[in-house]
């Protein structure tokens, strides 16, 4: 075998070598994404059971709006219109959260997986904020007319502190739920579970991949 057999040899199997690795590495990329897409599709359950307890529950609030319409205060229609709406607007948000992780695809680039990852992380926690926006409504839908005109000073006062506080406590929510805070106890003690959990480890298996591009 002279020379040129030798580096023709040496270059065969190289590249059979390099093909070998780019397969491998093709093939732990695709595991890595299926292993996201599965994380992902473990949250579907609690969002499709969500959608439909939050669609019978707007339907219930509207119907007891409507049936009630001719007779009940204005804090009722205020609160049942506000927190019914919310609901609404929670419920379309799920429903795009569904649609996005069917978009998941072992096929696409790691970043396209990323990029839909990021949107449902962003919709998971503008849902919140907005959700907890509701607070103060739980502490005025029972108000009529005759309760400011028959009741007393001190619940007066009561009442406005409870309403204050749930206002300040929701403003502050809605403000302070961000992505940045993730690593804060109270952060974590409202998003923990199947609704985010699987959420972060799919971000975290991709990440790695990506990590290893480089």
């Amino acid at each position: 075998m002279n020379d040129n057999d030798i580096r023709s040899a040496w270059q065969s199997y190289s590249q059979l070598l390099n093909d070998s690795l780019q397969l491998n590495k093709q093939n732990a990329e695709d595991i890595t994404k299926l292993k996201a897409k599965s994380f992902l599709q473990s949250m579907q359950p609690i969002k499709i059971f969500t959608v439909a307890v939050g669609i019978l529950w707007v339907l219930f609030v509207f119907t007891l709006l409507v049936g009630s319409w001719s007779y009940s205060s204005l804090f009722f229609k205020s609160a049942a219109l506000i927190q019914g709406s919310i609901s609404a607007i929670a419920i379309i948000i799920y429903l795009y959260q569904l649609y996005l992780i069917q978009q998941v695809d072992i096929n696409q680039p790691v970043m396209a997986a990323q990029r839909i990852i990021a949107q449902i992380k962003t919709s998971t926690i503008w849902v919140t904020r907005i959700l907890f926006l509701q607070l103060p409504i739980w502490t005025t839908f029972y108000l009529t007319a005759a309760t400011f005109q028959n009741g007393q000073t001190g619940w007066h006062i009561v009442q406005i502190i409870i309403t204050g506080a749930f206002t300040l406590a929701a403003l502050w929510l809605f403000f302070n739920i961000k992505y940045e805070n993730r690593h804060t106890k109270w952060f974590q003690l409202i998003f923990n579970g199947k609704d985010w959990s699987p959420l972060m480890q799919a971000m975290s298996v991709l990440e790695q991949v990506e990590e290893e591009k480089v």
